[in-house]
């Protein structure tokens, strides 16, 4: 009975937590003070993706990664200082993470029409959900008013989950953060666009789990394209392959129907079919798009609000790089 009553009282405070945060955000924080940002960070979004198609994804990544460390609060922008050890040299991002140039070109743009007013958190935040409207996919309104943080940790960016890793220690890392099992395979739907780099599939393909073979759950076809794209040497391990073969460049819902077909690149990607509860949510997203699309947008805006800052909380950085002085 008290373990009962803990439990509500814990998902109480969450709730409460949780309730908290979205009332401090507000889709309109900047209607007044910023009027413009809407259509300068699209804009911004826009120019990237037509210079590089792959920036749709990364620009998307880039606020999962932000999210996932401190909180959706800028963090992983900071670079390197004295004082602050950074979160782009972490293993998960270095040489992997992008947009990080974006993200500034868009910054000089607002501190030139409202300076000192947007957060490099909500740009990011922006960026993520353009990203994927101009990709094909939905379109959001993003709850505003996030403030950028002081600080950054590599060791905490260390800890991202990671496409090896078994789906419940995955699972694990997003509940420590407020989600849930739907938001995994919600957010996991991401993965229909963006490219991955060999290294982070390639045991699937000749040495599965220690055996000497590859991943029996792989679908054999599609092993053998990705055996002779990412031969077993090392000189491959920094090649890209499209995360979804199907419709690479367009966000839709390929990326389901690729997991019931045994074709999802990343170990990861296809755990998702091991699980009873969650193979039925990959089911039913490779059957109905609207579903997808729909989720997709609750979990973005449930991930959007991690640890936030708001109030006086942080500060409004001038450059995305650095801490003001």
């Amino acid at each position: 009975m008290e373990q009962n009553n803990a439990f509500k009282l814990a998902f109480l405070h969450l709730f409460c937590f949780l309730f908290l945060v979205s009332c401090q955000l507000d889709s309109k924080f900047y209607d007044k003070s910023c009027p413009n940002l809407t259509r300068i960070v699209r804009y911004g979004v826009w120019s990237a993706i037509q210079n590089d198609t792959r920036m749709a994804a990364s620009l998307l990544r880039l606020h999962f990664h932000d999210c996932f460390v401190n909180g959706c609060d800028g963090s992983i922008l900071l670079d390197d200082t004295s004082t602050i050890k950074g979160e782009k040299n972490a293993q998960p991002n270095q040489n992997s993470v992008r947009g990080y140039e974006v993200i500034d070109a868009i910054k000089a743009n607002l501190e030139k029409a409202c300076p000192g007013v947007v957060s490099c958190a909500d740009i990011v935040t922006l960026a993520a959900r353009d990203a994927v409207s101009l990709a094909g996919g939905p379109f959001w309104d993003v709850p505003l008013g996030r403030r950028d943080g002081l600080t950054a940790s590599e060791s905490e960016a260390n800890k991202m989950p990671s496409p090896v890793e078994p789906l419940d220690n995955i699972t694990a890392k997003f509940t420590a953060k407020g989600l849930d099992l739907k938001d995994v395979v919600v957010l996991s739907g991401a993965h229909t666009i963006g490219f991955a780099q060999c290294f982070t599939f390639k045991q699937r393909l000749f040495d599965f789990g220690g055996s000497g073979k590859p991943d029996p759950a792989l679908d054999s076809s599609l092993l053998q394209n990705l055996q002779t794209t990412c031969p077993n040497q090392g000189d491959s391990d920094t090649k890209l392959v499209p995360l979804d073969s199907v419709t690479i460049n367009r966000f839709d819902n390929s990326y389901y129907q690729n997991l019931v077909n045994n074709s999802g690149l990343l170990q990861s990607d296809q755990a998702l079919m091991t699980d009873n509860k969650a193979a039925s949510m990959v089911i039913n997203y490779s059957k109905y798009p609207y579903y997808f699309s729909k989720d997709f947008t609750v979990s973005m805006v449930k991930m959007a609000n991690i640890g936030v800052l708001t109030g006086q909380s942080g500060e409004i950085r001038k450059n995305c790089r650095v801490v003001n002085n």
